[in-house]
């Protein structure tokens, strides 16, 4: 496996990404479900884990990048052939 599949292997996807924070959010959020309605409260839950899953999104892209300049900046050593 070459370096990049590893690296599309390891980050997620914004779909499965959007899921994680919605199973945390409703779950964390399971009080209020009375009080607002469950419709209510999966819509918010929808909007906010777009919101945050982009950000997340955007953050992991720069990094990513960085590594990329980091290692193309890095200084290639010299083969030093031998004369015989």
């Amino acid at each position: 496996m070459t370096q990049q599949e590893t690296e599309a292997i390891a980050t997620p996807t914004k779909k499965q990404v959007r899921k994680e924070i919605v199973e945390k959010l409703t779950g964390a959020l399971a009080d209020y479900k009375k009080e607002l309605g469950e419709e209510k409260l999966a819509t918010r839950v929808k909007k906010v884990s777009k919101l945050i899953s982009r950000d997340l999104l955007k953050i992991n892209k720069k990094k990513r990048e960085k590594k990329r300049v980091a290692k193309k900046a890095r200084p290639k050593t010299a083969k030093v052939k031998e004369k015989k």
